[in-house]
C-alpha cells in the first residue's frame, strides 16, 4: 500500500540493440474481426500479489476468479498525503475520474484534491475487461468504495493500536485520525509509514448511504477539467518521444483485398524512410508526418478483391445471410413466453412491420492514434483504447512474445463511443517500430477512421403483435437481424412472446456503439408501439403506461411528459409531439419531442428535447446532465441523417464533408430531468439516455404529418411528402 512503482510519462527511451526481427502475419478477415468483442460482462480480475499486480497489471483471470481482494492492489497512501488509486477503467471524456474519485473520497474521508487516479495502465492496474457497456459505475465505483472503506478502517485500528484507545473514540476525516478525547491527530500518510499493509478488503464493507453522502452524490468540477479546455493536456496523438518516428500505412483499394504487386523503390530513396512489407500489411517510418504521407504516397500497389454488395442491397442481404453464430457481446439471442400463434389468432387488432437501421460511424473526436517503442524483446505502447488489456494480448499475439512483455498505457482519449476497442493502430505503429528500431507514432487521418474502422451494425428487424380493442397488447414477436440483441427484450407487461436475434454476415466490419443494438431495438418498439397507439386511437402516452407495470419505467414517462407539458394543443401547422421510453443497462429513460416540419422544403427541425434518467443514486448531478445531454445529441446524427455509403468494398462518404454528424444548428434546447433514487444502487448513464432520442422523433414527425417512418436514419435528405 505504501511502495508502488515510480510513474513515468511518458517513459524515456531506453538503449537497446534489436535482432532482426521475424516473420510474421496478422491478417485478420475484417468481417469476423469484432467478434471477440464483449459487452454487458461484468469485470473479473486477479492479483497474487501487490507486486504482481502493479508490475504487470495481475494475470488473465480463470472463469469465477475474483476482483483483488489486496488493498494494496487498489490504493496507496503516500507520504505526502496522496492518496493514489489505481483502476484498469480508462478516461475517454465521460468524466469517469470525477465521480470514481468522489466515491473514494466518500468513504476514504480524504479531500478529492489529495486523490490521484491511476487509470489504463496494463502494468500498474489490476487486470480489466475494458470501459464498456456502463459498467463503470455499478462495478468499479462500487469496488473503490469498499476498498476504500476497508483502508479507513483499517487505518483507525492501526491509531487505536499505536495510541491504546477504543478505536469507537477515533474520527477518521479530511486525510487524518483524530482522537477528540485528547485532542492528538494523525495524517493517514504519516500512520502508515514504514509498514506494509497488505490486509485484504472484506467480502460485506459497510459504506455510507446515499442519503448520507457528502461528496458523492455533488456536482463536482471535472478534475484536471482545467488542463483539458486549456490545452494542457495530452492525448494519445500528442504523445512524443525523443528520435521519434512518425508512421503511415499503405491501405488497400478496398476492403478484404489481397495484395498482387508492390514497388517500393521511390520510397526507399527518400532519406530517412523505412519502408515495411509483410503480406498485406505495407508501411512506412519516416522523420516527419509530412515525409511519411510522401513515402506512403510514392508506394505503387495493385490490389485484387472479389465483387462485394453495396448499401443499396444491404438490407436484402442480411435477410438472406443468416447464419448460426450467437450475439457477439454473449447477450441471450432467444425469449418466449405464453403461445404467440394462440394470441395473435385471438387478437382483435394484428399489425406487422419491418424496421431497418443502417450502419453509422462512430466519429470520435480524436481518430486512433499510438506511440510504439521497443526495447529488446519488450513492448510499449500509447494509445487511445477502450479496452488496454484487450489491446496488450493483440500486441502479444501479433508478435508472439508473452503478455508480461507488453505495457499499454492509455492517455485520456478524445472519446471512444464503443469504437476503440481494438488495438489496430497500435498493432500498426509496434510493426513500423521494429523494423525502423525507433519509438513510432501512428495517428490516423479522419478519412482512415472512417473506412478503416468498425462501425454500428446495421439491421432489420420484423415485429408482428396483436392486441384488444381496449389496447391491451397481447401478442409480441420480434426478430433482429445482425444488429444485436441488446436491449431487445420489451419492458412492456405482454403475455405471449417472441424474441429472437438472428446472427448474420455483414459486408462491413462492424463492432460496439454507444448502447450497442439497443439503439437499434428500442427504436423498433417504440416505432411499434406508437402504431399501435394509433390502431386504437390511444394517446400515445397512455397507451404506453396502460401496458407498463414497472414502476420505474413508468415513473420517468410521467416526469418527461409533466416537464414537457405533454398533452398541450399544437400551435401551429407543422408541428408535432413524439415520446419514446425504455430500459436498459439498469437505467429507465423516457423521451418527450418537439418537431417542426416544413410541408414545401421537407425540412425536420427537432425544436425541443426532454429527457427523464433514473440510474439509481446519483454520484454526480452534473456529469450525469452533461451525459444526458450529450447522449441525446449524439442519438440526433443516427435518428436524422448518419448512415454509411459503401459500394463494392469501398466506402463512399467517408469524409466529414460527405457524412454528415450533428452541427451546432442542428442542436435544440436539451433539458434534462433527474430521478436521483438514493434507494437503489448508482449504475451506469453513458448510454441508456440516447435510446429514446430516434423512436421520439419519428413519432413526433408522424403526429406532425401522418407520414410513418420505419427506417434509420428518418430523412437523411428531407422529408418526402409525395
Amino acid at each position: 500500500m505504501n511502495e508502488k512503482p515510480e510513474l513515468q510519462m511518458p517513459l524515456e527511451p531506453e538503449r537497446y540493440e534489436l535482432s532482426a526481427p521475424p516473420t510474421y502475419h496478422f491478417e485478420i478477415d475484417r468481417r469476423e474481426w469484432f467478434k471477440f468483442l464483449g459487452a454487458g460482462l461484468l469485470v473479473v480480475c486477479v492479483s497474487k500479489s501487490v507486486a504482481a499486480a502493479q508490475e504487470s497489471g495481475g494475470s488473465r483471470p480463470a472463469p469465477g476468479e475474483a476482483l483483488p481482494k489486496e488493498i494494496g492492489a487498489w490504493l496507496h497512501l503516500g507520504e505526502n498525503g496522496v492518496v493514489t488509486v489505481y483502476t484498469g477503467k480508462v478516461e475517454m471524456g465521460q468524466n469517469i475520474r470525477t465521480s470514481l474519485s468522489q466515491g473514494v473520497a466518500e468513504e476514504l474521508h480524504v479531500p478529492m484534491g489529495k486523490i490521484q487516479m491511476v487509470m489504463g495502465d496494463t502494468q500498474l492496474t489490476p487486470f480489466d475487461r475494458g470501459t464498456f457497456g456502463s459498467l463503470t459505475t455499478p462495478t468499479m465505483n462500487l469496488q473503490l468504495r469498499k476498498v476504500a472503506a476497508a483502508a479507513r478502517n483499517l487505518l483507525v485500528d492501526l491509531a487505536a493500536a499505536q495510541w491504546k484507545v477504543d478505536r469507537q473514540r477515533l474520527v477518521a476525516a479530511d486525510g487524518k485520525i483524530s482522537d477528540p478525547g485528547t485532542k492528538r491527530s494523525v495524517e493517514y500518510g504519516i500512520l502508515v509509514k514504514g509498514q506494509q499493509l497488505t490486509q485484504t478488503v472484506p467480502a460485506e464493507e459497510a459504506l455510507a448511504p446515499a442519503t448520507q453522502w457528502t461528496v458523492a452524490g455533488q456536482p463536482l468540477p471535472k478534475v484536471d477539467g482545467r488542463d483539458f479546455v486549456t490545452g494542457k493536456h495530452k492525448y494519445p496523438s500528442d504523445q512524443k518521444l525523443p528520435e521519434m518516428l512518425y508512421g503511415k500505412i499503405v491501405r488497400p483499394s478496398s476492403f478484404n483485398a489481397t495484395l498482387v504487386s508492390l514497388d517500393t523503390h521511390e520510397a526507399e530513396q527518400m532519406p530517412g524512410v523505412t519502408v515495411v512489407h509483410d503480406g498485406n500489411f505495407v508501411g512506412v517510418a519516416a522523420p516527419s508526418s509530412v515525409i511519411a504521407s510522401r513515402a506512403a504516397a510514392a508506394i505503387k500497389t495493385e490490389w485484387k478483391s472479389e465483387a462485394q454488395p453495396s448499401n443499396k442491397d444491404l438490407f436484402e442481404y442480411l435477410k438472406k445471410n443468416v447464419t448460426e453464430g450467437g450475439d457477439p457481446t454473449g447477450a441471450p439471442t432467444r425469449y418466449d413466453a405464453g403461445s404467440v400463434e394462440q394470441a395473435l389468432a385471438s387478437a382483435e387488432h394484428r399489425l406487422q412491420q419491418t424496421y431497418t437501421v443502417s450502419y453509422i460511424a462512430h466519429t470520435p473526436l480524436e481518430p486512433r492514434a499510438a506511440l510504439a517503442q521497443w526495447s529488446g524483446d519488450h513492448l510499449t505502447v500509447w494509445t487511445g483504447t477502450q479496452r488496454p488489456f484487450g489491446v496488450r494480448s493483440e500486441l502479444a499475439a501479433a508478435f508472439r512474445i508473452p503478455e508480461e512483455n507488453v505495457r499499454v498505457l492509455m492517455p485520456d482519449t478524445g472519446s471512444g463511443y464503443g469504437g476503440k476497442h481494438t488495438g489496430d493502430a497500435a498493432v500498426e505503429a509496434a510493426r513500423l517500430a521494429r523494423s525502423a528500431k525507433r519509438p513510432v507514432k501512428v495517428v490516423w487521418t479522419r478519412e482512415e477512421e472512417f473506412t478503416w474502422a468498425y462501425f454500428r451494425p446495421a439491421g432489420v428487424i420484423e415485429v408482428a403483435s396483436g392486441m384488444q380493442k381496449d389496447g391491451t397488447i397481447t401478442a409480441w414477436e420480434f426478430h433482429n437481424y445482425n444488429s444485436g440483441a441488446a436491449g431487445i427484450r420489451t419492458h412492456y407487461d405482454i403475455a405471449n412472446q417472441r424474441i429472437a436475434f438472428h446472427a448474420a454476415r455483414t459486408p462491413l466490419r462492424q463492432g460496439s456503439y454507444r448502447g450497442l443494438a439497443a439503439t437499434a431495438n428500442h427504436f423498433a418498439r417504440e416505432t411499434h408501439m406508437d402504431e399501435l397507439a394509433h390502431v386504437v386511437k390511444m394517446d400515445p402516452l397512455e397507451f404506453r403506461l396502460k401496458n407498463a407495470k414497472d414502476a420505474r419505467l413508468r415513473d420517468v414517462y410521467q416526469a418527461a411528459a409533466k416537464k414537457f407539458g405533454w398533452g398541450k394543443a399544437k400551435s401551429g401547422a407543422g408541428q408535432g409531439f413524439g415520446v419514446a421510453g425504455g430500459s436498459e443497462k439498469g437505467g429507465y429513460v423516457a423521451t418527450c419531442v418537439e418537431v417542426a416540419v416544413d410541408r414545401a422544403s421537407g425540412e425536420v427541425k427537432i425544436v425541443r428535447v426532454v429527457t427523464a434518467f433514473e440510474c439509481g443514486a446519483v454520484v454526480n448531478p452534473d456529469g450525469l446532465r452533461n451525459q444526458i445531454e450529450g447522449a441525446n445529441i449524439m442519438g440526433l446524427g443516427g435518428a436524422l441523417f448518419e448512415a454509411v455509403e459503401f459500394e463494392n468494398g469501398r466506402i463512399l462518404n467517408g469524409l466529414m464533408s460527405l457524412y454528415r454528424v450533428p452541427r451546432f444548428r442542428d442542436i435544440p434546447p436539451v433539458e434534462s430531468v433527474m430521478l436521483d433514487r438514493k434507494d437503489l444502487p448508482s449504475m451506469g448513464a453513458g448510454e441508456t439516455p440516447m435510446m429514446g432520442v430516434a423512436p421520439a422523433i419519428g413519432n413526433a414527425i408522424f403526429d406532425a404529418t401522418g407520414v410513418r417512418l420505419r427506417s434509420l436514419p428518418l430523412v437523411p435528405n428531407g422529408l418526402k411528402l409525395d
